[in-house]
């Protein structure tokens, strides 16, 4: 069984990420999102709240191959716990690509899981971060935002 681990923050999860997973979910019998806990990070919304949220966006996207984890270790070694053959990654720019890279190679080296990239499609230009200044400001965001994590993110807000 090919399972591909998708690690990251998703804070929040956008429609470019929804992109990874939806494309991911087409190459792998199981996708797994694990949402990290980094230190080095102060999220905006809890990984309990994007949790829930992405298991809602996944149940009306159909997408029955994937799940959803949190994590506080290293992303390889999640993915090792998750028994995945593989980590994705979803790239924005080439600036994503040599950060990604970087990792990538560390990653292999220690564990012999490799990397799969892949493209977060049109809207991949935008960051978490982006969309969250939108928010805060009043602006639209339901463009780069699954409904489901854009409710329970105005909920919180």
């Amino acid at each position: 069984m090919k399972i591909g681990f998708y690690p990251g923050s998703f804070d929040p999860f956008t429609n470019g990420h929804l992109h990874v997973v939806k494309t991911a979910a087409k190459l792998f019998d199981k996708v797994i999102i694990g949402i990290g806990i980094n230190s080095q990070k102060k999220r905006r919304f809890s990984n309990v709240l994007m949790k829930t949220a992405i298991e809602k966006t996944l149940e009306t996207e159909n997408l029955k191959n994937v799940e959803v984890v949190l994590y506080n270790n290293l992303s390889v070694s999640a993915a090792l716990e998750n028994n995945a053959n593989f980590l994705i990654r979803g790239l924005r720019n080439d600036m994503d690509y040599s950060y990604e890279e970087n990792l990538a190679q560390i990653n292999e080296e220690i564990s012999d899981i490799d990397t799969i990239y892949i493209r977060a499609g049109l809207l991949g230009f935008i960051s978490s971060s982006m969309v969250t200044e939108l928010l805060e400001h009043g602006l639209n965001a339901e463009k780069y935002l699954p409904k489901e994590v854009l409710l329970a993110i105005k909920n919180k807000i």
